[in-house]
């Protein structure tokens, strides 16, 4: 029995001697094949740390990808106009930015598209400042507790989560938005483009007293940041063709909106109304700021086109010349043509008329003789 027992407890001393090299041995295999992985593929551990420290920015550049919007403007352009506009969603050409409302199954307006993408963090938007410009920069950028409680909208948070309902959604009251554009000539590619900056939605709400509407600009967001979701947002653009649908992004790149300046960079930072005292002198000074866009370029091309317009002009006045003389042409040679035909109509007849002469003399020459041999 005893030996039986030690036999046993020999056995069990030996089983995990025997059994703990090769577990070792696999534990190193392994380890060294972690590491060999780490030195040869470091750049996907790189890529995992920043999706998880800024999934926002993955979010657009996957958009990016799946949405390509315009190119950006570029930094070294050799002429630049930056200007501000108001657009007005009562009239016909905006309003397709306006309605629904209220979400209807799939389709929104873009303050709400825009309201959902800020609250779900894909973009960023920036406080509308005091001057009025925008700021991209970090430190103005809108923490969205904070926007919720400073206007006023019901919302519940949850873990960090924020739900609305849609109808909290103030989309209805934003009725106006204000948008940068810059007018640009690349010099690369010798071509003008105007080109949507920034986009701010401007809500109409009621005074403290409750009396008076009051426009309060929200925020300003970027439009390269948002340009990739804007292509998945589709408008209907026509009243008269429902199935007429265009997506936000070619509505703002094709420049379909409709704007009055309010606002220009210059250097005192002054916009229209600071020096323009009445309605007729904001008029005027809008119309020339329009009129200097297309004056500008106008002068670049100016050569080319002044050239291209003589060579139309002196065209033209030389086809009306060789029509004129042709039709001159045409009449003389009818004249000259008629004038022989006359000629020779008249020959004929006094041909005619002599042979019809002598065909009388000799039928009265034979009756003459026919009679005298009668009698």
């Amino acid at each position: 029995m005893k030996r039986i027992f030690f036999a046993f407890l020999l056995c069990l001393l030996v089983m995990p001697v025997t059994a703990q090299p090769p577990a070792r041995i696999r534990e190193a295999q392994k380890a060294q094949q972690a590491q060999q992985q780490e030195s040869v593929l470091p750049a996907p551990r790189t890529q995992k740390k920043t999706a998880t420290a800024a999934p926002a920015t993955v979010v657009s550049q996957r958009a990016e990808l799946e949405f390509p919007s315009a190119a950006e403007m570029p930094e070294d352009v050799s002429w630049r106009r930056d200007i501000y506009r108001i657009l007005d969603l009562t009239k016909d050409k905006n309003a397709v930015l306006y309605y629904p409302e209220e979400p209807q199954g799939d389709r929104m307006n873009l303050f709400t598209y825009l309201f959902k993408l800020m609250m779900r963090k894909q973009i960023s938007v920036y406080n509308y400042t005091i001057d009025g410009n925008e700021d991209f920069s970090a430190a103005n950028a809108v923490v969205p507790k904070n926007f919720l409680e400073r206007n006023h909208i019901r919302f519940e948070e949850r873990a960090g989560r924020f739900r609305i309902e849609d109808s909290d959604i103030p989309s209805g009251e934003v009725n106006t938005y204000y948008i940068k554009e810059s007018t640009y000539f690349d010099q690369h590619t010798a071509t003008f483009h105007t080109q949507v900056v920034a986009i701010c939605p401007v809500r109409k709400e009621l005074d403290e007293f409750g009396s008076t509407p009051v426009n309060t600009p929200l925020f300003w967001v970027k439009y390269a940041d948002v340009a990739p979701f804007l292509a998945k947002l589709t408008l209907n653009g026509s009243n008269y063709n429902n199935a007429a649908i265009i997506s936000a992004d070619d509505y703002f790149t094709t420049n379909q909106y409709e704007g009055k300046i309010y606002k220009t960079n210059n250097l005192q930072g002054k916009v229209l109304a600071n020096y323009c005292k009445t309605d007729s002198d904001m008029t005027r000074e809008q119309k020339r700021i329009e009129k200097e866009l297309t004056t500008f370029e106008d002068h670049v091309w100016g050569a080319d086109s002044a050239q291209i317009k003589r060579m139309e002009l002196e065209k033209s006045l030389n086809d009306s010349l060789a029509n004129l003389a042709q039709t001159t042409d045409k009449k003389s040679v009818s004249r000259t043509a008629a004038a022989p035909v006359k000629v020779k109509k008249s020959e004929g007849n006094a041909s005619n008329s002599s042979r019809s002469q002598t065909k009388r003399q000799k039928s009265s020459s034979t009756t003459y003789s026919v009679r005298r041999q009668r009698h």
